[in-house]
C-alpha cells in the first residue's frame, strides 16, 4: 500500500490489515448500525395498485432477517438491520387497503373494483380520480375523513410499537409526506423521536416544504420531537437547491435557520437514483457517473437542470450563501435509503427485487425496456433504477432515543448497498490521532469533530486541518479500492470543488500531474459474474493534511469510500434471460459509501 508524500507536507498513512484487527474502529463508546429510514408496503397507494400487499409488520419482520415473498414469486431474505422506518405516503394513507377489505365500509364505493383491479393501469387512474376529487373540494365519501386518517395512523404507530425492540431492534415511528415544487417532486420523510406522532401532514395539506416545515414546527411545541429528510433530489430539475424558497422569494436568515432545524439530513443514494453530482457538475470527478437517474419520477419526461438536484452542488451554493449573506441553509448531512414499495429491503445486486411488486419478473423489467410506470404520466426506465441504498451511523445504542439523537447530530452515513464501516474526523489539532493505534478513536473525538460536525478557525492562523479516515469493507461483499476525501471552498467570488485519493490498496502510485490514483482493476468475470477479491483492501485508514488549505476560506470536506469493481444487477438478469445487456447502463460498478461533511468556517455562520 502506498503512502502519498506531497510538497504541502500532506501526510498520509495506509495499511491493509486483517478483519480481526480492524475492530480498532468501533468505539469508544458508539457502534456502528445499518438500517432503512425509507420503505413502503400496502399502506401507499402506489404501492397497492402496483400489487404489494405486504404490510408494515411483514417489512420489519424483513428488515430482522426473516424471509418475505415478492408478488414476483420469489421469496428474498436479507442479514437483519438494526433499525428500520416504514414511511409509507401520508396521502390517502391506507384508503387502498380499506377500499380491498370486503369487510370495511369503504369497499362499498363505486371506484372500489377499480382500485383493486390487476390492472395497474385501471387502479393508477382509479386513485388519480380519488385525489382530483379531494383536490376540487369534494372528495369521495369516507376518504379523507379525521375518523379514517386515524385508524390507519394508528395501525402505522403500533405496528412500530410492536417490532420495536430495544438493544436489538428498533422500529422508527414514521411516514413521507410527497409535495412538489414547480412540477418536479419534492418528496420527505418525516421521522419522530419517540412512540408516536400526529395524524401526518400529507402534500393534501400543503404542498411545499415551507408547508411541511411550519407544521412540523408546531407539533414540535407541542412536544413531539420531528425531523425531515428530503429525497431524490435528482428528479427535483434543479428545484432542491436553489437560492430561493418554493414561493420565489430570495432566501433569508430565518429560512436557512428553519430549513436546517427541520432537515438536517438528504438521502444520497436509493433506487431511483444516487444524488451525489453529475458529470455535468463535476467534469474532473472520474467516478461521477454512478447510477444516475435522469428523468422525472414517473414521467417519460427528462430532467434538463442538473445544477440544484445534488447534494455536493448544495454545498457549494450553501458556501457562496454564507460568504455572501451570512447564512447558509445547506449544512446537512447524507444518510441512504431503498425507497422500496414492496416491503423488501433491494440493496444486493445478485438478489435484487426491483422497487414495486409489479413489474418484479426480470423480463418484465429489463427485457421490456420500457415498462408502464406506477403514474400515469408516463413511463419510467426501469433499468435505470440501482439496488441501493441504507444508512449507517454511530450510536451508543439501538433505541430509538440513541439513534434519533445520532440522525441530529449527522453522525451518519450512506451506502450503496454494502454495511461498509467507515470513520471521518478532522480539526486543526488532531496530534497524537493514529488510526493504527487502539485508542485513536477516543483521541480523534478529543481533538477533533466527527463526520456532521464543523470547526471555526480565524483568518490568517496559518495551521491546516487534518483528517483521520477509516473504512472497513463489509465481510459479505467487496475488498475496497480507496478513500477520497471530497473537498469544496469558496475563493475569487465563487465555489470551487477538488477530489483527493488520500488512501488507496496496493502499490498504486498517483500521477505525478494530477495526483490522481490509477484504476483499481477489474476482476469481474462477464461470463461467469463471479468476481474475485484478489485486489483491493480489507480495511483502509490513514491520516491526511489538505495541501491546499486557506484559513480564510470557507470550506466543507466529506468522504468516498469506493469498493472494486462488482456486476450490476442488470447483468444477472440479462444472463437469466439469455439477451444482450441494455447499452445505457454500465455491466459493473463501484458500490461505495458517502460521509456526512465536516465544515469549516473562518467566521461564526447561522
Amino acid at each position: 500500500m502506498k503512502i502519498l508524500e506531497t510538497v504541502c507536507a500532506a501526510i498520509l498513512m495506509a495499511a491493509l490489515t486483517t478483519p480481526a484487527l480492524a475492530q480498532s474502529g468501533d468505539g469508544p463508546d458508539r457502534k456502528p448500525l445499518f438500517g432503512e429510514l425509507h420503505m413502503h408496503t400496502r399502506y401507499s397507494t402506489d404501492g397497492y395498485y402496483l400489487g404489494t400487499r405486504a404490510t408494515p409488520d411483514d417489512a420489519y419482520e424483513y428488515a430482522k432477517g426473516n424471509p418475505l415473498k415478492h408478488a414476483n414469486g420469489t421469496t428474498y431474505q436479507m442479514l437483519p438491520l438494526d433499525f428500520m422506518a416504514v414511511t409509507d405516503h401520508a396521502e390517502f394513507m391506507g384508503i387502498s387497503t380499506r377500499i380491498g377489505d370486503p369487510s370495511h365500509s369503504l369497499s362499498k364505493l363505486a371506484i372500489a373494483d377499480r382500485i383493486t383491479s390487476n390492472d395497474t393501469n385501471i387502479a393508477s387512474a382509479a386513485i388519480a380520480e380519488v385525489r382530483r376529487a379531494y383536490s376540487r373540494g369534494n372528495p369521495m365519501e369516507g376518504t379523507a375523513t379525521l375518523e379514517i386518517k386515524s385508524e390507519v395512523w394508528d395501525s402505522m404507530v403500533g405496528s412500530a410499537n410492536r417490532h420495536n425492540d430495544p438493544g436489538t431492534f428498533t422500529a422508527l415511528v414514521a411516514y413521507e409526506w410527497s409535495g412538489g415544487v414547480r412540477g418536479a417532486a419534492s418528496h420527505r420523510n418525516v421521522i419522530f423521536k419517540g412512540d408516536t406522532g400526529p395524524i401526518p401532514f400529507s402534500s393534501l395539506d400543503g404542498g411545499a416544504p415551507e408547508n411541511l416545515w411550519a407544521w412540523m414546527e408546531k407539533i414540535r411545541a407541542e412536544g413531539h420531537t420531528v425531523l425531515a429528510i428530503p429525497h431524490n433530489t435528482n428528479g427535483s430539475d434543479g428545484g432542491a437547491f436553489g437560492k430561493v424558497d418554493s414561493f420565489g422569494n430570495p432566501f433569508t436568515p430565518e429560512y436557512a435557520a428553519t430549513r436546517n432545524r427541520n432537515e438536517p439530513l438528504v438521502e444520497v443514494t436509493q433506487i431511483k437514483g444516487t444524488s451525489e453530482t453529475h458529470p455535468s457538475l463535476s467534469p474532473n470527478d472520474e467516478f461521477a457517473d454512478f447510477e444516475l437517474f435522469e428523468q422525472h419520477i414517473g414521467a417519460n419526461k427528462p430532467i434538463l437542470n442538473f445544477r440544484g438536484g445534488y447534494v455536493r452542488d448544495a454545498y457549494r451554493t450553501g458556501l457562496e450563501l454564507q460568504v455572501n449573506q451570512k447564512f447558509n441553509p445547506y449544512r446537512f448531512g447524507l444518510v441512504g435509503a431503498t425507497d422500496s414499495h414492496s416491503g423488501i429491503v433491494s440493496v444486493e445486486e445478485n438478489n435484487y427485487s426491483g422497487m414495486h411488486a409489479k413489474p418484479g419478473t426480470p423480463e418484465e423489467v429489463l427485457e421490456a425496456r420500457l415498462i408502464a410506470s406506477a403514474s400515469v404520466l408516463g413511463k419510467t426506465r426501469r433499468r435505470h433504477y440501482g439496488a441501493s441504498g441504507l444508512t449507517g451511523l454511530w450510536s451508543k445504542e439501538n433505541t430509538r432515543e440513541s439513534i434519533y439523537e445520532t440522525l441530529e447530530r449527522k453522525e451518519t452515513w450512506g451506502t450503496t448497498g454494502p454495511r461498509i464501516k467507515v470513520r471521518f474526523f478532522g480539526g486543526l489539532h488532531m496530534g497524537g490521532v493514529d488510526p493504527n493505534k487502539p485508542n485513536w478513536v477516543e483521541k480523534a473525538y478529543e481533538k477533533g469533530v466527527s463526520m456532521g460536525g464543523s470547526w471555526q478557525g480565524r483568518y490568517g492562523n496559518g495551521g491546516a486541518p487534518t483528517f483521520a479516515v477509516w473504512a472497513l469493507k463489509d465481510a459479505e461483499s467487496a475488498n475496497l479500492d480507496r478513500i477520497q476525501i471530497v473537498k469544496g471552498w469558496f475563493f475569487d467570488g465563487k465555489s470551487h470543488e477538488k477530489i483527493y485519493d488520500v488512501v488507496w490498496s496496493g502499490d498504486r502510485v498517483p500521477d505525478s500531474t494530477t495526483g490522481k490514483v490509477p484504476a483499481v482493476g477489474n476482476t469481474v468475470n462477464l461470463e461467469t459474474l463471479e468476481y474475485t477479491n484478489s485486489i483491493g483492501a480489507v480495511e483502509l485508514k490513514g491520516l491526511w493534511t489538505d495541501p491546499d488549505f486557506n484559513s480564510n476560506q470557507s470550506s466543507f470536506y466529506y468522504m468516498r469510500v469506493l469498493e472494486i469493481p462488482t456486476p450490476r444487477w442488470s447483468m444477472f438478469d440479462a444472463k437469466a434471460l439469455g439477451v444482450p445487456h441494455p447499452t445505457d447502463v454500465h455491466k459493473t460498478i463501484q458500490e461505495r459509501a458517502y460521509t456526512s461533511p465536516i465544515w469549516f468556517d473562518p467566521r461564526p455562520t447561522q
